[in-house]
C-alpha cells in the first residue's frame, strides 16, 4: 500500500426528516446564501422544508445553478454574496451545486481574476463556510473538497482541504422525485467513481479494495430496486451512502488512482452537452478493453469476486467482467455507445484536440493512454 494521509472532517447528518436540523448546524447570526437549481427543490417539498428550518435565519437565496455548473452563473452568485456580506453559504441541491457552492466559496474573497483558480490552479485565501442539502445522490461532492466547473468548452476541476463541507445532510426520502434517468445517472456515475480507483494497480490494499467490492456490490443489488421500486426507503439509502462513500477519500487511500474516463468524458460533455454520468458509460467499457493488458489482474479480481465469475481464463473472466459492466450500465437506463447521442466518426478529432488542450500529458494510472489510445477507445465507442 502507498503512503497516503487521508483527512475528512464532514459531519454527515443521514436519514430521514434530517433537514429539520439545519437550524442547529449554522449559527443564527451567520448571514445565509442559499444556492440551488433549476427550481425543483420548489415542486418536491424540500425548499419548503429548509426555509422552516431557517426561519429565524438571515436568509437570502441564489437560484439557477446547471447541471454542470456554469462559471459566469456562479460569478454572479460571488457578486451577490460579496454585495450582501454573506459568511454563510447553503448548497441545497445534487453534486453540481455543490460544485459550484465550492467554487463561490473559494472566489469570494479572492484577489484577482477568479477563473484563474481554476485555469491556473491559483491558491485562494479565506474560503466562505458551507453546509449542503443532498438531493440527488452521484457525486460524493457533499463529502469531498472536489469541484469541476465548466465555461464554454472548458470544463475544469480543482480542490482544496478548505472546501470540505461543514456539514451534509442526506436524506434519502428527497430522492422520491427524481425522475429514472437521473436516479441511473447517479449510480453509474458512482459505479465509475470506484473503478477509478479500483481497476488500476495492486499495491496490496485488500482492505480498500474489500471497502471497493463492497460499494460496487450495494450499487448493482440497489440499483435495480432504485430505478423499478417506487420510494423504496431502503435501497433509496443503501444507493445515497454508496455513492457518498465511493468519492470521500476513504478507498482511495493508499492506492493508485486512473480518472482517464473522466478526463475523456469531460470532453464530451463541454462540447456536447451529455449528461456527465453517460459520458462515463461510453466510454469505460472501451477503455478497459483498450487497457485490458495492463488491467488484466484487477479485471479478474473483481470478475471473481464482484460478479461471482470463477470458471475460464483470466482473460476470459475479464472480458466477461467488462460485458457485465457494460450490461450494468444499459440495465440502468444509460447507452454505452457514443452514436446515441449523434457524435460521428468525423467528431473524434475535435474531442482530442480539446483534450490535449486541457491536459497535455498522457492519461491512466500509466500514463500510456495518448491520443492514438483516445482515438481507438472514442473509435469502439462508435
Amino acid at each position: 500500500m502507498k503512503n497516503f494521509e487521508f483527512y475528512n472532517p464532514v459531519k454527515v447528518i443521514f436519514g430521514k426528516g434530517q433537514i429539520s436540523k439545519l437550524k442547529e448546524n449554522i449559527n443564527i447570526n451567520n448571514k445565509i446564501m442559499m444556492v440551488y437549481g433549476g427550481g425543483s427543490i420548489k415542486s418536491n417539498g424540500i425548499y419548503e422544508q429548509v426555509k422552516t428550518s431557517l426561519a429565524d435565519h438571515n436568509l437570502i437565496e441564489f437560484g439557477g445553478v446547471e447541471a454542470n455548473p456554469q462559471y459566469d452563473t456562479l460569478m454572479q452568485a460571488v457578486d451577490l454574496a460579496r454585495k450582501e456580506k454573506v459568511d454563510f453559504i447553503l448548497a441545497v441541491g445534487g453534486g453540481s451545486v455543490v460544485d459550484g457552492t465550492k467554487f463561490i466559496s473559494a472566489a469570494i474573497n479572492f484577489d484577482g481574476d477568479p477563473w484563474t483558480i481554476l485555469s491556473e490552479n491559483k491558491s485562494f485565501e479565506n474560503p466562505i463556510p458551507f453546509g449542503a442539502v443532498l438531493t440527488l445522490a452521484a457525486t460524493g461532492s457533499e463529502m469531498n473538497c472536489f469541484s469541476v466547473v465548466s465555461r464554454g468548452s472548458d470544463k475544469l476541476g480543482f480542490g482544496h482541504p478548505s472546501l470540505f463541507s461543514k456539514f451534509s445532510i442526506l436524506d434519502p426520502e428527497v430522492t422520491y422525485s427524481l425522475p429514472e434517468k437521473q436516479l441511473g445517472n447517479g449510480i453509474v456515475d458512482a459505479f465509475v467513481h470506484v473503478l477509478e480507483q479500483y481497476l488500476t494497480i495492486n499495491v496490496n490494499s485488500p482492505l480498500q479494495d474489500r471497502f471497493a467490492e463492497g460499494i460496487l456490490m450495494t450499487l448493482l443489488e440497489e440499483g435495480p430496486k432504485v430505478i423499478h421500486v417506487k420510494d423504496d426507503y431502503e435501497s433509496r439509502a443503501n444507493f445515497m451512502w454508496s455513492a457518498t462513500m465511493a468519492l470521500n477519500g476513504l478507498i482511495g487511500s493508499g492506492v493508485v488512482h486512473d480518472w482517464a474516463t473522466h478526463m475523456i468524458g469531460h470532453e464530451l460533455t463541454a462540447l456536447y452537452g451529455i449528461d456527465h454520468a453517460r459520458t462515463l458509460a461510453v466510454v469505460l467499457p472501451s477503455l478497459l478493453r483498450e487497457q485490458m493488458d495492463k488491467k488484466l489482474n484487477r479485471l479478474d479480481q473483481m470478475a471473481q469476486r464482484v460478479f461471482k465469475i470463477t470458471e475460464g481464463t483470466p482473460e476470459s473472466r475479464a472480458k466477461e467482467c467488462i460485458l457485465m459492466i457494460e450490461d450494468f450500465f444499459n440495465s440502468m437506463g444509460l447507452p454505452t455507445k457514443l452514436s446515441v447521442y449523434k457524435v460521428n466518426e468525423e467528431e473524434i478529432p475535435k474531442i482530442i484536440e480539446s483534450l490535449k488542450s486541457h491536459i497535455p500529458v498522457n492519461l491512466g494510472e500509466h500514463s500510456d493512454i495518448d491520443s492514438e489510445k483516445v482515438n481507438r477507445i472514442l473509435m469502439a465507442a462508435l
